[in-house]
């Protein structure tokens, strides 16, 4: 791909840097979170803040490993969306400053919302900042050695639906953790497809991602196991609010990327299931929102 030379298409590069396809583990989180948490009052002006924190944290990470990846060479040969900075269309330095831009307005959010509710939150926006930081950069990157998946489940899953349900009336139900766990299974499923698509590359420049670790078919398993567990704990939601069997409306969604995750032999193979499992995670909390709310 050639650089632009039109404002639209410099909006298209760093748009497909931002990696949209990922934005929903983030998004997801805090509808499923607010939901869980409101109890038919919902605090919108708290839900937008926390809104702001997730998608700015997320966009820093993806420009920060974007970055990272790219001046270490790990993008060089890969297969997959675009990769602003390994593909020579931006310049290492601007892609840092746009990681750093988007974790700028995640903190000045998350202050706000720390000032609203409690500064204890402070103290958790200073270590998800650090592991977004922290996933590919620094000395010793945890997403080189097989903990991507562990800290995605935590702080996409745990740390943003259950913040954002406390932040609403300063409680976490109980639906909010199964939910944290539905979702942040989701966002790992989405990681997962990325390495397994990567496995060939990423050892052949020492990244050992967990799909690495485990090998091909363990990870394909793994990512069957991911949104069979998601689904499985809606049941203990529904439980306790019988309208989220909303959310099971949503397994047929599922199909498709698992057949893609199993069958692919090509790395090509995996990149329409990336789009899949997204659209699997947001519909899936948007109906499980919904029953939340309407229960």
């Amino acid at each position: 791909m050639e650089k632009p030379t039109t404002l639209a298409g410099w909006v298209r590069v760093w748009w497909a840097g931002a990696r949209p396809r990922t934005l929903s583990a983030a998004w997801a989180s805090v509808l499923v979170g607010t939901a869980a948490g409101a109890a038919g009052a919902v605090n919108f002006y708290r839900a937008g803040l926390a809104l702001v924190v997730a998608l700015a944290l997320q966009v820093g990470v993806n420009y920060a490993n974007d970055y990272s990846d790219g001046v270490r060479g790990t993008d060089d040969g890969r297969t997959g969306p675009l990769r602003i900075t390994a593909s020579g269309l931006a310049r290492p330095a601007a892609v840092r400053s746009a990681a750093t831009l988007a974790f700028l307005v995640a903190m000045i959010a998350g202050l706000a919302l720390a000032l609203l509710v409690t500064p204890w939150l402070l103290l958790v926006g200073v270590f998800a900042l650090a592991a977004a930081i922290l996933y590919t950069g620094g000395p010793a990157p945890y997403g080189y050695h097989g903990l991507g998946e562990v800290m995605v489940l935590v702080f996409f899953g745990f740390v943003a639906t259950a913040g954002s349900a406390f932040v609403q009336h300063e409680h976490i139900p109980a639906s909010a953790w199964w939910g944290s766990l539905t979702i942040g299974l989701f966002a790992c499923a989405i990681l997962l497809v990325n390495n397994i698509r990567d496995i060939p590359t990423d050892t052949e420049v020492g990244k050992r991602t967990l799909a690495v670790r485990v090998g091909d078919k363990a990870a394909r398993r793994m990512y069957v196991s991911a949104v069979v567990v998601a689904f499985l704990a809606v049941v203990p939601i529904v439980v306790l609010a019988p309208y989220s069997a909303l959310a099971f409306l949503a397994i047929p969604l599922a199909v498709i990327p698992v057949r893609i995750v199993l069958g692919a032999t090509q790395p090509s193979d995996f990149i329409p299931a990336l789009g899949a499992t997204a659209r699997l995670e947001m519909a899936t909390a948007v109906l499980l929102a919904i029953g939340l709310v309407v229960s």
